[in-house]
């Protein structure tokens, strides 16, 4: 009769345990089946060293440089050890514990008997275990363990954050260098207009205006080498941040964006992006860590069993003189102690509840963070297609500013053009070379965005760390 009552409690507990840790959400969103501004043509997804095939060696280098240096990556790894520690504790509470004691009591004084000293010791061993009955321990380790593969894909985003933050501030620092070069040689033509100038003044053949306008030209053009350069420290400063140095004595090598390549890139399907974006992973990691702490809280709830036993040897006090074995005797303690909740206040409730609140921020979050994938895939498409659009114009307009201004300059040269077309040719052409620059520069920050919206080639079948580490201690 006993052991009929005792298998009907346990099948009871396993159907409580079944009914006590739901699934967790499966979070959904609308997600397109192509993107909008996608362009038809060659092109694949990004691989992992995506920032190679921009052809710059120097890139390479300094990227290498950042994955070794970079402060922030380096916190977010010390952040995954740290998650792994806490899910292998999480699992170690699966499974038994075990103790060991020793100890020896000695006692000096004066008895009646006329005995003066005794000693007594022990030698124990103790083990506990807590039935997890209802899935409290088991859920718990599965959301440390959740909360682990979070913490990687959180490393992983920071890791692709400053990738293209590298990538972006190089390239930046070559296009205000180019641009500088431009505003120097706009200078020098500036300076030589107003040679010429100052020499048919002395000729009589221009007036004082169009020499102080010419002398107002060389000041703006010396101003716009200023701040050119002044843009150009705060950039490279900003990319030596970025690789863990400081900026004085930091040297970039490049000085042009004419060595680069444009990478062909393809977006592939939406559907596909949501693997391959690791700040959508941390969310979905999140979210399931999330509902694995529900399952947690809910199991806290029901009455917890444990079961703990004790065995050794000990020695009854006896004289300081018998020290030998024969006085010992073994011990053996079991114990099993079964505890319900019955009045807390509500605490436990509000535990549970604050976990479905919890739950419920996360799974909002994991939408948003699809959402915000699609829109940063179809922005840096978008704006592509834009640079696409504008390319023959802006090559057009640099070439027709070439041939403007140096026919002005030849006509103003042989006294057959007049002072106002040639100044205004050359701040065109000026104006012409200097947007040129920064179209190539935004076309190269543009696939540089596309390459992060898509993830920079990680995804969830080929990340190189798992939990598996972690989760060797939790049984």
């Amino acid at each position: 009769m006993r052991c009929a009552r005792i298998a009907a409690i346990a099948s009871w507990a396993a159907l409580v345990c079944g009914c006590a840790g739901p699934a967790p959400l499966r979070p959904s969103a609308d997600v397109p089946a192509a993107f909008e501004h996608a362009a038809p043509g060659s092109g694949s997804w990004p691989g992992q060293e995506w920032y190679r095939d921009f052809g710059s060696e120097e890139l390479s280098a300094l990227v290498d440089l950042a994955v070794r240096n970079n402060t922030d990556l380096a916190a977010a790894q010390a952040r995954v050890a740290q998650a792994d520690a806490q899910a292998r504790q999480a699992g170690a509470a699966i499974l038994p514990s075990a103790a060991g004691s020793a100890g020896a009591n000695y006692l000096a004084g004066r008895s009646p008997d006329g005995g003066g000293h005794e000693l007594d010791w022990a030698v124990m061993l103790s083990a506990s275990y807590e039935v997890s009955f209802w899935g409290k321990q088991r859920a718990a380790a599965r959301a440390a363990l959740l909360h682990a593969d979070a913490s990687r894909a959180d490393r992983d985003t920071v890791a692709l954050t400053m990738l293209a933050g590298v990538a972006d501030q190089y390239f930046q620092v070559l296009a205000l260098r180019e641009r500088l070069a431009i505003a120097r040689a706009n200078l020098d033509a500036a300076e030589k207009i107003r040679a010429a100038v100052q020499a048919r003044f002395a000729a009589g053949g221009a007036s004082q205006v169009e020499v102080a306008a010419q002398r107002m030209a060389v000041d703006a053009g010396q101003i716009a080498i200023a701040d050119l350069a002044q843009l150009e420290q705060q950039a490279r400063a900003a990319l030596a941040v970025l690789l863990g140095r400081i900026p004085e004595n930091f040297v970039v090598r490049g000085d042009s964006l004419d060595s680069l390549q444009e990478p062909a890139v393809a977006p592939g399907l939406p559907a596909e992006l949501l693997r391959r974006r690791p700040d959508v992973a941390l969310a979905e990691a999140n979210l399931r860590s999330a509902s694995a702490n529900v399952a947690a809280a809910r199991a806290a709830m029901f009455p917890s069993l444990a079961l703990t036993a004790e065995a050794g040897v000990q020695n009854p006090a006896l004289p300081a003189t018998v020290l030998t074995i024969p006085g010992a005797g073994p011990s053996l303690a079991l114990s099993a102690n079964l505890t319900q909740p019955i009045f807390d206040h509500g605490r436990l409730r509000a535990q549970r509840d604050e976990a479905l609140a919890r739950e419920q921020e996360l799974l909002a979050a994991y939408r948003a963070a699809i959402v915000a994938a699609l829109v940063d895939v179809e922005r840096a498409l978008a704006a592509l297609e834009q640079l696409a659009a504008v390319r023959e114009a802006e090559a057009g307009n640099l070439a027709e500013s070439e041939r403007a201004f140096a026919g002005a300059q030849a006509r103003y040269q042989v006294g057959s053009g007049d002072f106002l077309t040639l100044q205004e040719s050359q701040r065109a052409l000026f104006a012409a070379r200097d947007q040129f620059a920064q179209y190539r520069l935004a076309r190269l920050q543009a696939l540089v965005a596309l390459c992060k919206a898509l993830g920079g080639g990680w995804s969830t079948a080929a990340r190189p760390e798992t939990s598996t580490a972690a989760s060797s201690g939790g049984g």
